[in-house]
């Protein structure tokens, strides 16, 4: 299972002690996931559709409490390769599918299939409804992307004024959402992984969150593994190649002048760095009589290198 459907299906889970709350975010439900068709002169059925049978629960549970209809669950089995069963619930037009969207703010009052693209805010008369209405969107509409992967989280409304109207409620909350048109659909949608913790906390998804912080945390732990195995392997290039040149240098003294030419600092420090190929700075110092720091080795070395320099220059 994806970690959209484990986040919708645990918002699926959430129940509201405020039966105004609960039928706000039935609101957001049928908004996102509902379709209204008709079916004669004033009459009109909704049809609300969820590939989740933990959805199809809920929407079938709140409609019985908040406005006593006892509507079925029927399941369309997908036969395409790979693509999940879906659940439908239908509210005909005899079991009051009217008078439901206007009281859920779908539909304008009176005559009229008018619909309302913006957000109700008569439903909105609470922050626990805001959040109810949030967290309905996203059942209905909403998708997370794998934390493990990326940082998106969206929903998806065939309606570009209500997509504003959402983002701006959303975005009154502290957030910085963006709405984007994407084939026949509008989408708002939060990238950042800070501001999708929140909105998951908001909503009452604290399993996901959980588990996106983890995620979060795994992540930057193997980022820094990564950068010190990198500077590290960088350091041990760069001494490895530092040694090679010094041992290069003071060979090429060997082999024309002598090291016992050179003066007795320097014979010191060239038979150590021969004998020691492997060693840092720091121990070579340390081998010392009496012992030196790393910047006194690297400036005797370097005394080596100008003497090997001037060897080559005359050889050529």
């Amino acid at each position: 299972m994806s970690f959209s459907a484990e986040t919708k299906n645990e918002l699926a889970r959430v129940i509201s002690n405020d039966d105004y709350c609960n039928m706000t975010e039935l609101a957001a439900i049928v908004r996102l996931a509902g379709s209204i068709q008709i079916t004669g002169y004033r009459k009109l059925n909704l049809k609300i559709t969820t590939e989740l049978n933990s959805i199809a629960r809920k929407v079938f549970k709140l409609l019985k409490q908040n406005f006593g209809i006892n509507t079925t669950i029927s399941v369309n089995k997908n036969q395409m390769l790979k693509r999940n069963n879906s659940y439908v619930l239908i509210v005909t037009s005899e079991m009051g599918a009217e008078n439901l969207l206007r009281e859920l703010g779908i539909l304008e009052p009176g005559d009229g299939f008018y619909t309302v693209n913006k957000v109700p805010e008569n439903l909105l008369q609470n922050e626990e409804c805001i959040r109810a209405f949030i967290r309905g969107a996203f059942i209905g509409g909403g998708s997370i992307s794998d934390p493990g992967k990326n940082y998106h989280m969206e929903f998806v409304t065939n309606n570009e004024d209500f997509a504003k109207s959402l983002k701006d409620l959303i975005n009154k909350l502290g957030f910085n959402c963006k709405v984007v048109s994407r084939k026949n659909n509008f989408v708002v949608y939060l990238k950042e992984s800070e501001q999708i913790s929140d909105l998951l906390s908001i909503i009452g998804a604290h399993n996901a969150l959980l588990s996106l912080q983890n995620t979060k945390i795994v992540k930057a732990m193997r980022n820094n593994v990564n950068r010190i195995v990198n500077c590290e392997t960088a350091n041990l290039s760069k001494t490895v190649n530092a040694s090679v040149r010094q041992i290069e240098n003071i060979k090429l003294i060997q082999d024309t002048i002598g090291i016992s030419s050179l003066p007795e600092s320097l014979q010191e420090i060239a038979r150590i760095r021969l004998e020691c190929e492997d060693m840092t700075l720091k121990e070579l110092g340390e081998m010392l009589e009496p012992p030196i720091g790393k910047s006194g080795v690297n400036h005797r070395l370097r005394k080596i290198e100008e003497i090997a320099n001037n060897l080559r220059s005359k050889q050529e």
